[in-house]
């Protein structure tokens, strides 16, 4: 047995015998990506990267290989994901969690400037035609997934330019176009041949479509707004959120001096509204709930306050009143209350039993909801107006489906729909096994990480324009790209749960020689443990800051 060690951090040896085995976790932020993306692995890289024999360029072509495995568009995620990632991160539990979707946009931007190719797996030539409907971020996934494994691939897009909602709806200052239009081309040159103004069920039916191909991918989106159904919604002054910030890509009108009223609490409310300010108009977020039960970003939230937004909440729209002009007037609504939770686990907005208030406006715009537009596809849809399909995305034979068809979320979600598709897709047309790699992992446990280990180290945020100027520079972007110094500086807080990062804890604790060095070293490839030297002593398990080694299961 080990004999007892006075050293900080270590109990006295117990009396018996304990078997250590290394076992690579899932960390907490891989498991709150809706992508699942191998953020460890990536800021593992550039951490790691002087371990490794990598020059700080050679680290980060080799992030951005890592991450383009799962995630094509890295430089656009990283400028519109909220980052659910950074929420659960286990550097909050010191001074904040790592900026990682700052050091996705890095990555992204830095594979822009050096036009990198995207990272291409066996690229075997295979006969069976794919064809893909909608150019939206699923769309653009299961075509990027596919056409790097050999299928030809052709995207048909019923407008002039690909891009979705990515595109059409997301105003500039959050996602230039030129960004994407780089991230979308460098997909393109893996000859994916594009066809544009393809209406299905118009110009071309689904039917021709699926005898054309092996098997066809629809990510048709949700592009309708969905109206509140309230007494005086019909009629000028009244516009959808979802079409207002369509139309004002081509072109934008005048607020100025406008009383705007916002109707809604998620991304597209705010988008609509921080666009109304840079129109010129004055803008309120009416929303039936608290803020706290606002589904949009916080972040975006706190921008539209700095831009001057208002906010009244616990108000339901319940009739717009106009002039005997059809003017817009003023909006109706009922006070609220939060009563009990929905299924969804928000409480759910019930009315107060106050009297009803009156809020002026010459402007309403409905940001509530969307749904697709099932023109020529309508006999495919569930009796709620979307696509069921099952856990990797297949519709039925050789249709699949993934993105906000089968209901709106987030853009990295719809990107993992894709690729959940085209994974299971090649795997049957291959005759592959198919296994999830998000369930061959453990979860690291709550607490399992030694947090005490790591130095304190500040967090660097995503640096962005003083707010002073983002109204007077409306359509600039207003978040900014990290230096190559800050993101290596930030990479280096990444505490690597769940996987070894060569902190030679477990080597310089051993009596019994029972971690070796391995040769060839990488991020989490540092050690091999010898069970035949190990003494049971378990303190290389008490010791190990990021939970990677645990008792071994006799």
């Amino acid at each position: 047995m080990c004999s007892a060690e006075t050293s900080a951090g270590l109990a006295e040896t117990p009396d018996f015998k304990i078997s250590a085995s290394q076992l690579e976790k899932l960390p907490p932020c891989q498991a709150s990506c809706p992508n699942s993306g191998d953020i460890r692995g990536w800021i593992g890289i550039i951490a790691q990267r002087k371990k490794n024999g990598l020059s700080l360029e050679a680290a980060y072509d080799k992030a951005w290989l890592t991450l383009a495995e799962r995630n094509p568009f890295p430089a656009s995620i990283g400028r519109i994901c909220p980052h659910p990632c950074e929420d659960l991160c286990t550097r909050s539990d010191k001074e904040g969690a790592v900026s990682i979707n700052a050091i996705e946009r890095f990555l992204g931007d830095w594979a822009i400037e050096r036009e990198l190719p995207l990272p291409v797996a066996e690229k075997q030539p295979c006969s069976e035609r794919v064809g893909v409907v909608g150019s939206g971020p699923a769309s653009l996934s299961f075509a990027y997934q596919m056409a790097r494994r050999g299928y030809p691939v052709t995207v048909y897009e019923q407008f002039d330019v690909p891009g979705g909602m990515l595109r059409r709806a997301i105003p500039d200052y959050r996602l230039p176009r030129d960004v994407l239009d780089a991230e979308i081309q460098r997909l393109l040159d893996l000859d994916i041949t594009l066809e544009t103004n393809v209406d299905v069920g118009g110009s071309i039916s689904l039917e021709e479509l699926r005898e054309k191909h092996a098997l066809l991918f629809l990510g048709v989106g949700a592009q309708r707004a969905r109206r509140l159904g309230i007494p005086g919604e019909d009629g000028p002054g009244v516009l959808s959120g979802i079409d207002y910030l369509q139309d004002r890509k081509t072109h934008k009108d005048s607020m100025s001096g406008k009383q705007v009223l916002v109707i809604g609490g998620g991304n597209t409310a705010i988008d609509a509204a921080r666009s109304m300010r840079r129109d010129g108009a004055e803008v309120t977020i009416v929303y039936r709930r608290s803020e706290s039960e606002m589904p949009a970003a916080g972040d975006e939230i706190e921008a539209a306050k700095a831009e001057g937004v208002a906010f009244r909440f616990l108000l339901a729209p319940t009739r717009i009143v106009r002039d005997d002009h059809q003017v817009v007037r003023r909006l109706e609504a009922q006070p609220m209350k939060l009563g009990e939770p929905d299924e969804q686990g928000r409480r759910k907005p019930i009315p107060s039993g106050e009297p009803s208030q009156h809020l002026p406006a010459d402007v309403i715009v409905v940001a509530v909801a969307q749904a697709p537009d099932w023109h020529g596809m309508k006999e495919l849809v569930d009796s709620d107006g979307w696509l069921e399909t099952d856990a990797e995305g297949r519709l039925a034979g050789s249709l699949w489906a993934g993105g906000d068809d089968r209901g709106a979320g987030l853009a990295s979600a719809a990107i993992a729909q894709g690729r959940y598709a085209a994974e299971a897709a090649h795997a049957e047309l291959r005759g592959l096994p198919r296994t999830l790699p998000e369930t061959t992992r453990k979860p690291i446990d709550h607490g399992s990480v030694r947090t005490d280990y790591y130095a304190e180290q500040a967090r660097t945020p995503a640096p962005h324009r003083p707010a002073d100027s983002w109204l007077a520079d409306p359509e600039t972007e207003i978040d900014q790209t990290m230096t190559d110094e800050q993101v290596a500086a930030e990479a280096q807080r990444c505490l690597s749960c769940g996987l070894c990062f060569d902190c030679q804890q477990c080597f310089m604790y051993c009596n019994g020689a029972g971690f070796t060095r391995v040769e060839q070293t990488s991020p989490g490839n540092y050690f091999v443990l010898a069970l035949e030297a190990c003494e049971g002593c378990g303190k290389c398990i008490e010791i190990c800051p990021c939970g990677y080694l645990e008792a071994r299961d006799e």
